[in-house]
């Protein structure tokens, strides 16, 4: 039965949410005017305060609603359908929910709703024009979930909408308005990862956090009071660059283990739609600063935190419009909203210009000049080389839209994306990259040289430059020995200069940071972010400048000419159990495994009978976890991921000996072609990357040879091209194939054994007697592609007729990567978000104790109401 309840409840909600943000928005306003009595501001204030409470509940309510529709497999509605199933767990469930258009915009809405909450209670003088902005922006955004319909005009795209409301031409819903589906189309098999729980929430989170330095800036073009406001918002600005710069390297990290590019980024434009303001916001950090510490770029500082929020909703529109749709394939389809997306980003966009040029002569500016051996300069310098790299990104990313605006106004355009877009990209990014390290290092000594009552320039730099020296020469030294394998990669002048910015600045900060901790630890918070991002570009520069391939076709042969050049080149063709030179290692693939329920290991795949449900399994032998039999044989058992199988691969070390096991994971989608994730063994000093590249297709039926019957008895011996079997017994069948005999059915099965070439298998073909009628079961020994069948049984003289034919054997096509010192990236990242930590924590704290000063000064306050 059609359960329309609970999605009347979410949409009420979404209207309930719609209403309140414009309630909310205007009140705020009102609040906000100059010229109100002080008793009027604070009724519009309570009555905004209360219709923004109203809006969080009614987001809350959505969110309900439509988790609801997830989880009870409410497939009545088309987005439950759509983006889940009924095998999903309960943490996938959480990753359909923002897996649509309208979940990710509820996601982001809600982290506004938060964040607008928190400025409710602590942004003081600043509430009512900041949070005016947040409900503002909160209206356009629940306008994309209202899914309101008249006519031809359509407003936002409703996450409740029912099957037979979506699909009116279905054939089955004008037969069946009621018809609800037994299952959904599931969650795409490539966010079936555990990042995808966790990347998307702080990515959003980041997305929405820009929004709070913005509104403060336009909140200070708005009053007019030009100064006060980078207080309370740099700590807000530093959160929200920390929180998306964990987002972005945290879908970094979710590419490098789930997708088999062999790396974390690949300059895919969506990927760039992020990027690009995350640039901007940290270059407008920097400027703030600078502002902050010597009264320069204020006019710089509005323009970029500006610039980012609007490159947010850019994105945004980069990414769901479906601009991106043959560009990118991370971007949504478009739902029929590029017009309101365009209408929201115009908005915005001519709103704050329009403001910004309104205000520009009153911003306040300095004469003084900024001389080029002080920090505030260097920093200045690092903002710009910042926003001249997003830039670089954001014109060739934009390259669709273009086209797509010249088609608009009739002018054919044929400009296309680079072919290759990452040595585009990287060729400029790169040098943005060595920029970046040179000026961060430069202007932290700068700064130290100005708190240390200007310490000499050579005093200052001295140390910094003979670390980076020594470092340098050390690492192209151990790189001739073979010790690092860097290859002769490391000879690239480019990848040598990078070498040298990066240690650069990693040992230029760490000075500073060495010496703020024997006394002021608390503002030690830029240093450490600074090396976090020195370990990035350095992570960044091994694992992909010097990431070096092992699986080389070694053999001369062309694995199959529709392959293409890279895997006939890159890539080593592994016959199961077959043991294959690969770089150092001896690589043997060893079989095909299924994620069993309650079992921490694999299952090999010839332990289990699979059943018509492909969910379900019979165990043909014990299962164990350790010592523990936990599926006896015979028993049914659940696959957790069926589509999945992991394939086994013994690494072992020709020198050294060492073994390892990796489980490269493919899957064929019938919409997505083959589907790989790879598997990394990290090591001390790089990762072994290795992922499947073409695997024989499971859909298609095996092509066997023409069977050969052997007549044999009890012990005989049988020759089968390189293998010896032997007829051990016969004996009652163990019922662990669901033959489900009934009294009179009679079957027996066959002991054989086969000695294969490093270990012993065991057959048991059937042969069945049931409900009068012969039938066989015969036994598959993938490892030999050999199939077995008990084809007759003559009891009276004790012997019996075995049928034997033989297929080519399994195999895989293995690519392999070593990836030098990648852990530099990822520890990079994490010293980089604590250094935010601490900056946000040392500004939070600056700002309430001199904040709590300027409150008790009455000029202060004079002058705050003049301008008011």
């Amino acid at each position: 039965m059609v359960n329309t309840l609970i999605g009347d409840v979410g949409h009420i909600s979404v209207i309930v949410a719609f209403v309140a943000a414009l309630v909310s928005s205007f009140s705020f306003f009102f609040a906000s005017r100059a010229n109100s009595l002080e008793s009027d501001q604070a009724a519009w204030r309570k009555m905004a305060r209360g219709a923004f409470f109203v809006h969080a509940l009614a987001v809350v309510g959505i969110i309900f609603a439509l988790f609801n529709i997830i989880h009870e497999h409410r497939y009545e509605y088309h987005y439950a359908w759509s983006h889940s199933s009924n095998h999903l767990p309960v943490h996938f469930m959480i990753s359909c929910f923002w897996e649509g258009q309208e979940g990710s915009f509820l996601l982001w809405i809600f982290w506004h709703a938060v964040l607008g909450l928190i400025l409710i209670k602590y942004a003081k003088k600043w509430e009512s024009p900041v949070m005016a902005v947040f409900s503002f922006v909160q209206l356009f955004l629940t306008s994309m979930i209202l899914g309101v319909v008249i006519g031809d005009f359509k407003l936002g795209s409703s996450p409740f909408i029912l099957m037979r409301d979506f699909m009116t031409d279905a054939p089955v819903f004008q037969m069946d308005p009621n018809f609800i589906p037994k299952d959904g189309t599931g969650l795409n098999p490539l966010l079936q990862n555990y990042w995808m729980v966790i990347h998307p929430p702080v990515l959003f989170l980041g997305f929405a956090a820009t929004l709070v330095p913005f509104a403060f800036a336009i909140a200070g073009l708005w009053k007019k009071d030009f100064s006060s406001w980078t207080r309370p918002a740099l700590p807000w600005a530093l959160f929200a660059a920390g929180i998306l710069g964990l987002g972005i390297m945290m879908g970094a990290y979710w590419a490098y283990e789930t997708l088999n590019f062999g790396g974390y980024w690949n300059w895919d434009p969506v990927e760039n739609a992020v990027y690009i303001p995350w640039l901007v916001l940290v270059g407008a950090i920097h400027t703030l600063l600078a502002y902050r510490k010597s009264k320069t770029a204020l006019r710089a500082t509005f323009i970029l935190f500006i610039t980012s929020f609007v490159l947010i909703l850019y994105a945004t529109f980069l990414t769901r419009s479906g601009i991106l749709g043959n560009a990118s394939v991370h971007s949504f389809t478009d739902l029929g909203m590029s017009g309101q997306l365009f209408t929201y980003l115009a908005a915005f966009l001519v709103l704050s210009i329009a403001l910004l040029v309104y205000r520009w002569k009153y911003i306040p500016t300095t004469e003084k000049e900024v001389a080029t051996y002080n920090g505030e300069f260097w920093v200045f310098i690092g903002a710009a080389v910042l926003c001249l790299g997003a830039f670089q990104v954001l014109v060739t990313t934009s390259i669709p839209v273009y086209n797509s605006f010249m088609g608009f106004i009739g002018v054919k355009t044929n400009m296309a994306l680079p072919a290759d877009q990452i040595a585009h990209y990287t060729k400029f990014q790169l040098w943005m990259g060595v920029g970046i390290a040179l000026l961060s290092g430069t202007g932290q000594l700068l700064w130290w040289r100005k708190q240390n009552n200007g310490e000499s320039i050579s005093d200052v730099f001295t140390l910094p430059f003979i670390f980076t020296g020594l470092f340098t020469a050390l690492l192209l030294l151990l790189s001739k020995t073979g010790n690092m394998g860097l290859a002769d990669k490391i000879n690239n002048p480019v990848y040598i200069v990078v070498l040298i910015s990066g240690l650069f600045a990693f040992f230029s900060n760490l000075r500073v940071l060495f010496t703020l901790l024997q006394s002021k630890v608390a503002i030690a918070g830029g240093a450490v972010a600074h090396i976090g991002v020195a370990l990035m570009l350095l992570g960044i520069l091994f694992s992909s400048g010097y990431s070096n391939i092992i699986s080389k076709n070694m053999s001369g042969l062309v694995y199959a000419r529709e392959f293409g050049d890279d895997i006939n080149r890159d890539n080593v063709l592994l016959w199961r159990n077959d043991a294959t030179d690969m770089g150092p290692y001896k690589v043997t693939y060893k079989g095909q495994y299924l994620e069993v329920e309650n079992l921490p290991e694999y299952v090999n795949k010839q332990m289990l009978f699979r059943l018509a449900d492909e969910y379900k399994a019979v165990a043909r032998g014990p299962l164990k976890d350790g010592d523990e039999v936990i599926y006896n044989a015979g028993d049914t058992i659940n696959l957790t991921s069926p589509e999945n199988t992991y394939y086994q691969v013994e690494y072992k070390h020709r020198e050294s000996g060492d073994t390892f096991t990796l489980y490269p994971r493919a899957q064929v989608n019938k919409e997505m072609g083959l589907l790989a994730s790879p598997d990394v063994k990290m090591m001390g000093t790089k990762d072994l990357y290795t992922h499947v590249s073409t695997i024989p297709d499971p859909n298609e039926a095996k092509e066997w040879g023409e069977m050969k019957e052997y007549e044999v008895k009890i012990g005989d011996t049988l020759f089968i091209n390189d293998y010896v079997a032997v007829l051990k017994g016969i004996e009652a069948a163990k019922d662990t194939l669901m033959l489900q005999l009934k009294p009179g059915d009679v079957a027996v099965q066959a002991d054989m054994q086969i000695l294969g070439e490093r270990r012993t298998y065991h057959a048991h073909p059937i042969y069945a007697i049931k409900d009068r009628m012969v039938g066989r079961v015969p036994e598959e020994i993938e490892d030999l592609g050999m199939r077995i069948m008990l084809l007759e049984i003559n009891p009276d003289k004790g012997r019996f007729i075995i049928g034997i034919n033989t297929t080519q054997k399994d195999y895989i096509i293995l690519k392999a990567m070593e990836k030098p010192f990648i852990s530099i990236l990822w520890i990079g990242t994490i010293i980089m978000t604590i250094g935010f930590t601490m900056a946000i924590v040392r500004h939070y704290n600056d700002g309430k104790t001199k904040g709590g000063k300027a409150v008790s000064n009455k000029k202060t306050t004079v002058r705050e109401k003049q301008i008011a």
